[in-house]
């Protein structure tokens, strides 16, 4: 059920079920300063030796030479349960892997801009049921696909409707991403590279200028929608969307390494980002990225990507996980109500949405796992056949980068790797949810 994202990553399956959040210990318990060490495993619930099968199988990706390195930090109630390096920042003269290092995080960019899009849900400037059209006028004269004939001749129609807030935040509203080329939307963004626009108004330029996939609400595909929620952001504010972001997120918790770029002092401090070569049997270093050459993340990009443009650290992400925990504060700093953080985590896909997987090893959608605002939401986790708790949250990185968010465990794990389309085939994240919540033998701890 569970995925690698490539540009952003992905899973999912459809529900209404809408539980409240149920942490396992009272929301103050985890209100003191965030992520601190813990006294041990045991204090937390989890048992040492168990835990050791997570570390063991990690080292295991390393020593394959899967990729180079690899960081992982799993949490708890606020306190670090494990905080582990493994490998190096680079095969070729690259240093052991620090707790500090820069990685690209690709689609985990998603779920960041998703808390700037609710940031101004708060503030009464948009709501969930708004044509996106009332922000984004280019969409008004959007085409729709309505048949496919099979030389790749597209046959259109006239919008329904236009798609709504809701729709963009939760991949139904019907736009392509070019992440695949199979489909004739996404051959036009890549060759209108719709991904690599100057400024956010020319990729809204060029995505008017390609129909949708189909009509918005009827189906679920991974697209652009949030970098077009980066625009909207713009549009709303007047600033630009990396300033919107430092100021009302990253600056306010603390995420320090986390932004568009790493600059002249922190790019030594950016990981080296693998693919692996089929003539060769191993991994090499990418140099292309989709069709395009690989972004210099040392330098500010041309344009603000909020669906997968943004770098950041191991303990920068585990502080945006534990805000979202903390139902919407960290270190006595509120982002969000609590009330906005569980509509995030409530599931908005119908039972009737089709699913179209477009460059995601997406699971079809059912009663037990769905998709929110912006990140994947598990509604009956033993229903799905998982050990992690109903409510969690999550979503991963092209690079292979994944986390996920347990309201009903208090709990949050991060793993960093740098290796485009995952570790090849297997589901890391997956495998490291198995191995954290066979070793969480005392919950009610």
């Amino acid at each position: 059920m569970y995925r690698r994202v490539c540009f952003a990553a992905a899973l999912t399956a459809a529900a209404l079920v809408q539980a409240p959040f149920a942490l396992a210990k009272p929301p103050a318990a985890a209100a003191a300063a965030a992520l601190t060490p813990a006294a041990s495993p045991e204090s937390l619930g989890f048992d040492s030796a168990r835990l050791k099968l997570l570390d063991a199988a990690m080292a295991k990706v390393v020593a394959d030479g899967r990729v180079a390195g690899m960081t992982t930090l799993l949490a708890r109630h606020g306190k670090v349960v494990e905080f582990n390096t493994y490998g190096k920042t680079a095969l070729d003269g690259g240093k052991p892997m620090p707790k500090d290092e820069i990685f690209r995080i690709y689609s985990m960019s998603k779920p960041l801009t998703g808390v700037a899009m609710m940031i101004l849900f708060e503030q009464g400037k948009w709501r969930l049921d708004d044509p996106v059209t009332r922000y984004v006028p280019e969409f008004k004269n959007l085409k729709v696909v309505a048949s496919v004939d099979k030389d790749g001749t597209m046959t259109l129609e006239d919008m329904k409707r236009p798609p709504t807030m809701r729709e963009i935040m939760s991949h139904t509203a019907g736009f392509g991403y070019g992440l695949e080329d199979k489909h004739p939307v996404d051959k036009l963004y890549r060759e209108k590279k719709v991904l690599g626009s100057t400024g956010l108004k020319q990729m809204i330029d060029r995505t008017a200028a390609i129909p949708l996939v189909y009509q918005p609400g009827t189906s679920w595909r991974y697209s652009s929608a949030v970098d077009i929620q980066g625009y909207i952001v713009e549009k709303i504010t007047g600033e630009p969307f990396g300033q919107f972001m430092q100021e009302h997120v990253f600056a306010p918790l603390k995420m320090k390494d986390t932004a568009f770029a790493t600059g002249p002092a922190k790019a030594d401090r950016l990981a080296a980002v693998y693919v692996f070569d089929k003539d060769l049997g191993k991994i090499v270093e990418a140099k292309s990225l989709f069709g395009s050459d690989m972004p210099d993340y040392t330098k500010p990009p041309a344009m603000e990507s909020g669906g997968g443009g943004l770098v950041s650290t191991t303990l920068d992400y585990a502080r945006f996980c534990q805000m979202i925990l903390n139902k919407g504060q960290l270190d006595g700093v509120r982002i969000l109500s609590p009330a906005s953080v569980e509509l995030m985590d409530t599931n908005v896909i119908p039972h009737s949405v089709l699913v179209s997987s477009n460059g995601t090893n997406v699971a079809q959608f059912n009663e037990a796992v769905g998709f929110g605002l912006d990140f994947m939401v598990v509604n009956d986790a033993r229903r799905a056949g998982l050990l992690e708790g109903d409510k969690t949250m999550s979503w991963g990185g092209a690079a292979g980068t994944w986390f996920w968010i347990d309201p009903t465990n208090d709990l949050l794990f991060v793993g960093m790797i740098q290796r485009m389309g995952g570790t090849g085939g297997d589901d890391l994240g997956g495998q490291a949810r198995t191995l954290t919540y066979q070793a969480l033998l005392h919950p009610e701890k």
